[in-house]
């Protein structure tokens, strides 16, 4: 959907949300070719940290990645406007509906540290349907050196750590089991100071 949804007419379907690397428009394309499902949603503006690398907005670069990588434009539908997780999965499923296109599963495509986050906000907004999880197959150094940017990619896990956290009570994804030592290791990063992608206030509204 996240940084585009895929849509099944019956078959599966699929998702790449918000993101500021082409890395999800790269998986979301393999996937396709692959015939894992017909149609390809892409979802997203812009945000505070794609802005620069995406001026036109995420969704319309990945869809102009995709299409570079043999995806036919044709078989994708942009959605330009979601601005945080839960805007990718409401408003790609309804474009999807209006497109009259049923879905019965999705495969979500997202960056590599947010597969769970993206997971728990469908399952909870979109309870009917199935959910698959997918991202670029790399090791955390060579996402980092993908970014090139050491620290907004730590700051970027801290905060994605904390909304699993604090989003169930919330109401925006489901609940999961977050193990100890990842719990501890969070804190520790948090105390040595990648607090930039942190919710100041645990009320705070999804993105």
């Amino acid at each position: 959907m996240r940084q585009g949804e895929r849509g099944g007419r019956g078959s599966p379907g699929g998702s790449c949300r918000n993101s500021h690397d082409l890395g999800v428009a790269d998986v979301t394309a393999d996937l396709y070719r692959q015939g894992m499902a017909p149609v390809v949603v892409f979802t997203g503006a812009t945000s505070r940290t794609t802005h620069d690398r995406m001026p036109r907005g995420e969704a319309e670069h990945y869809r102009e990645r995709a299409v570079e990588l043999g995806v036919p434009n044709d078989a994708i539908l942009v959605e330009p406007r979601a601005r945080n997780t839960g805007e990718n999965i409401r408003f790609s499923r309804a474009l999807l509906q209006e497109q009259g296109i049923p879905v019965s599963s999705v495969l979500l495509v997202s960056k590599p540290y947010e597969e769970r986050r993206a997971y728990a906000t469908a399952r909870k907004l979109w309870p009917e349907a199935e959910f698959v999880s997918a991202s670029t197959p790399m090791t955390l150094a060579d996402y980092i050196r993908s970014i090139g940017d050491a620290r907004l990619v730590v700051d970027m896990l801290v905060g994605a750590l904390q909304r699993l956290l604090v989003y169930p009570a919330q109401g925006f994804i489901i609940g999961q089991e977050v193990p100890q030592d990842v719990q501890d290791a969070y804190e520790r990063l948090q105390a040595q100071g990648f607090t930039s992608r942190l919710i100041p206030d645990a009320t705070g509204r999804s993105e």
